[in-house]
C-alpha cells in the first residue's frame, strides 16, 4: 500500500505530479509520501493493539528529522543504534521513554548520552558490554543525577540469538549463532545469573532480531516460541522479565504482494504473546518506510555495448546502494508513459509489448554502479525521468559522497503540497568540514 500512482500516464506522489517536483527541485531526488508513512505505522499499531505494545520505528531505515517528527506525532517510539540517531530523535521531539538502543559497539560517550536521556532500554549484545554499562553507570550516576533530576535506574534487555534463519540475504541475517549480534540463547541464563541482580541496572527484558527483509512469518513464530521458553525458565530462576522486544525485519513489498502484511504477522504472533504478562516491543523499519519513497532520476545517455543496451541515469550507487550491495530488486519505470505502459503491478517479470531489455546504470566509475540488469522498460530517451520505487528504507540513509558526488535532495509530499526537507548538497558542502 502506498500513494504513488499513475494518473493519465503521469506518476503522482499523493496529489502532486512527480515531474513537477523534479522540474522544481532537480534530480536525483528522494520523494516521500507522508500518507504512506502514517498508513503503514497505523496498520502495525492496530495489528498489535490487543497487546501492551510499544512500536519503536527503526531510525536507521530512514532518519530525516522531519520524517521522525511525523512518527513522534503519531505516537511512535524509536529504535536507535548510535549517538547520532539518538540526537536526531531528540531533535525531532521523540520521547526518550520510548527509545530502545541497540548496537554491538556502543562507545562510552554514546552510552552516557543514553543514560542522560533516560531512554527506555539498552539492548545489550554481549557480557563485555554489560560490564561496561555497569561501570559507566557507577561512574556517571552522581553527575547525571545532578544534571537530570528525573534520572532513573537504567533498564536493559539482553539480545539473544534464537538461531533461526529468516531466509533472507546473508548480509541482513542477524539471528543465527554465527553473528556478531547478541548472545547464544544457551548462554542467556548464565548472563542473567551473572548480571541479573545488579542494583545499578535492571536487566529485565529479552531482545531478538532475526534480520531484514523477511518474506515469511514462520521464522518469527519459531524464534518467539524459543524465547518464551527461555523467559519461563528465567522467571523460575527468580528474575523479573517485564518486556520482550521482538525486533524488526518484517518484509516490505519490493515486488507487489511479496511480503506478509502487518495483519499477517500479528495473526501468528499475537496469540503467542497474549496472557504472557509482557510488554511487547517491535522495531519496524522497512515495513513502514520502504514503500513511502521513490528515487527519481533523469536519463543522461543511451548506449550499446556488445549485446547490451544501457540506460545511463544521473542517480548512482552513492544515492541507492541496495542493488549492488544486497542484489536487491527495485521496480523501475518511467515517470511519464503512454496508457499502454501504465504498470498494474511492480514485478521483475513485467514484460509489456513494446518494452526492451536494458541495464539501468549510474555514472560512478564502478562496474557495481547499477540499479537493474536485463530489465524490461518502455523505450526512453535523454531527458526522460525514471522512478526507482520502494526506495524509502536504507536509501538516503546509506547514501555517500563517493566520487565527490553531493547527496540528493529529499522532498516530503503531504496531499497537494510538497516541501524540501533536505537540500541538495553543493560542492561547498562537500569540503565544508575540510577547511
Amino acid at each position: 500500500m502506498d500513494y504513488f500512482n499513475y494518473k493519465n500516464g503521469k506518476l503522482f506522489a499523493e496529489e502532486v505530479a512527480v515531474e513537477k517536483i523534479a522540474a522544481e527541485v532537480g534530480t536525483p531526488v528522494y520523494i516521500y509520501s507522508k500518507a504512506t508513512f502514517i498508513e503503514h505505522l497505523k496498520k502495525i499499531q492496530e495489528a498489535y493493539s490487543k497487546l501492551d505494545t510499544m512500536i519503536c520505528y527503526s531510525v536507521k531505515a530512514c532518519g530525516n528529522i522531519k520524517i521522525l517528527k511525523i512518527f513522534s506525532e503519531e505516537g511512535s517510539g524509536f529504535d536507535i543504534v548510535s549517538g547520532g540517531e539518538l540526537y536526531r530523535v531528540l531533535q525531532a521531539s521523540g520521547d526518550p521513554a520510548k527509545i530502545v538502543y541497540a548496537g554491538v559497539g556502543k562507545t562510552d560517550k554514546e552510552i552516557i548520552e543514553g543514560l542522560n536521556a533516560n531512554i527506555a532500554y539498552f539492548n545489550i549484545e554481549s557480557e563485555a558490554e554489560m560490564e561496561n554499562l555497569i561501570r559507566l553507570i557507577k561512574q556517571e550516576a552522581g553527575k547525571i543525577k545532578i544534571q537530570n533530576s528525573k534520572f532513573k535506574i537504567p533498564r536493559a534487555a539482553l539480545r539473544v540469538n534464537p538461531d533461526v534463519d529468516p531466509k533472507t540475504h546473508i548480509y541482513t541475517t542477524t539471528g543465527k549463532k554465527e553473528t556478531k549480534f547478541g548472545v547464544d540463547i544457551e548462554r542467556a541464563r548464565k548472563v542473567f545469573a551473572d548480571f541479573g541482580r545488579q542494583r545499578s541496572v535492571r536487566l529485565c527484558a529479552i531482545h531478538i532480531h532475526l534480520g531484514s527483509a523477511g518474506k515469511t512469518v514462520e521464522p518469527y513464530v519459531e524464534a518467539i516460541e524459543k524465547v518464551l521458553a527461555l523467559i519461563e525458565q528465567l522467571r523460575k530462576d527468580g528474575f523479573t522479565i517485564e518486556a520482550l522486544d521482538i525486533g524488526g525485519g518484517y518484509g516490505a513489498d519490493y515486488i507487489t504482494g511479496m511480503a506478509p502484511t502487518a495483519a499477517d504477522y500479528a495473526a501468528a504472533i499475537v496469540p503467542l504473546l497474549k496472557g504472557k504478562n509482557l510488554k511487547v516491543i517491535l522495531e519496524p523499519g522497512a515495513s513502514i518506510a520502504a514503500n513511502a519513497a521513490i528515487l527519481v532520476t533523469q536519463v543522461l545517455y543511451l548506449k550499446k555495448g556488445g549485446r547490451k543496451k544501457f540506460v545511463i541515469v544521473d542517480a548512482a550507487m552513492n544515492d541507492l546502494i541496495r542493488p549492488p550491495l544486497y542484489d536487491a530488486f527495485h521496480f523501475i519505470w518511467p515517470v511519464k508513459v503512454s496508457k499502454d505502459f501504465v504498470p498494474r503491478q511492480r514485478d521483475k517479470d513485467l514484460h509489456l509489448d513494446g518494452t526492451e531489455i536494458v541495464d539501468v546504470v549510474g555514472p560512478i566509475c564502478e562496474p557495481a554502479d547499477f540499479f537493474a540488469k536485463d530489465r524490461a522498460l518502455p523505450p526512453v530517451k535523454r531527458g526522460d525521468l525514471l522512478s526507482i520505487f520502494t526506495a524509502g528504507a536504507y536509501g538516503f540513509s546509506m547514501a555517500s559522497n563517493y566520487n565527490a558526488r553531493g547527496r540528493a535532495a529529499e522532498v516530503l509530499v503531504d496531499g497537494s503540497k510538497f516541501s524540501i526537507i533536505r537540500k541538495r548538497e553543493t560542492y561547498e558542502d562537500l569540503i565544508a568540514l575540510e577547511k
